[in-house]
């Protein structure tokens, strides 16, 4: 369980702090869209709750233990993947010998399979590779490490469209029960398929915490022609094809496969809450 409470940080000199008084808890076992616009605090969440950066006030604490204190058994359970990182110029086979120990469910099967999928060699070197193949290294260590908590910013940025379909792949074979998993990013269509819950942040406060489940059982995602625009549209964009909407779901409706795009802009505009 992730427990963040009253939670105050500001970055030193910064004129507006970054949240004031946010609370917010998370069960386990989902997968969580980390959904909001440039500067409202989605990496400097996951750097909070990982224990990189201390609260001004209030707590952010991961299974009781509080973040920031980075305790071993807390470490042990939680991995950062950050949108930017370097690896050491190292044989896969050297980083792995320090890495390991630190977590004690690290599988060897898990990481041969990822880096299987993600059709890369075992016996490779970390300093002769590119930026979207080390990505893929540092995610597949990332799953096989077996933490509880795995957080992951803009995993995908970098990565070409069959590595994407890879990635959705690893991170859906990684998930397993009590397992959670927060993904922080602005390429929504590469992982709607993967969540299962949405947060959305504006600045200094969550404006949407909202299960997959219960967004369906509320809302279709659609294309709808003028002539069918009725009063149960919350949000419309026009295109070519008519006019993408997201409308209240009535009695007898089938389910529809949500558009993050179209829920987020919804609820940044206030539609939705």
């Amino acid at each position: 369980m992730i427990e963040i409470n009253d939670l105050t940080f500001r970055y030193s000199g910064g004129l507006q702090p970054v949240f004031s008084d946010f609370s917010m808890q998370l069960p386990e076992g989902r997968i969580y869209g980390l959904l909001g616009k440039n500067g409202t605090g989605k990496s400097t969440l996951l750097y909070l709750l990982a224990g990189l950066l201390r609260p001004k006030g209030g707590s952010v604490k991961v299974d009781g233990m509080e973040a920031f204190l980075r305790q071993p058994e807390m470490l042990g359970e939680i991995f950062l993947v950050p949108e930017e990182f370097d690896l050491p110029s190292l044989p896969l086979a050297d980083y792995l010998n320090i890495n390991k120990p630190f977590y004690p469910r690290f599988s060897e099967d898990v990481l041969n399979r990822c880096l299987e999928a993600f059709e890369l060699p075992r016996d490779l070197h970390l300093g002769r590779l590119s930026m979207g193949q080390k990505k893929k290294v540092f995610m597949s260590v990332a799953l096989a490490a077996g933490t509880k908590f795995l957080l992951m910013d803009e995993p995908t940025n970098g990565m070409d469209i069959p590595s994407k379909s890879q990635f959705r792949k690893v991170v859906a074979e990684g998930m397993s029960e009590g397992r959670t998993i927060i993904i922080s990013t602005h390429q929504v269509h590469d992982v709607e398929q993967l969540l299962d819950h949405i947060l959305i942040l504006s600045v200094r406060q969550l404006l949407l915490n909202m299960s997959i489940s219960d967004i369906t059982s509320r809302f279709c995602f659609e294309v709808r022609q003028p002539q069918q625009m009725d009063q149960t549209v919350i949000y419309a964009e026009p295109s070519i094809m008519g006019n993408f909407v997201v409308s209240h779901r009535t009695e007898g409706r089938p389910e529809t496969l949500v558009s993050l795009e179209l829920l987020f802009n919804a609820v940044n505009q206030g539609l939705i809450k």
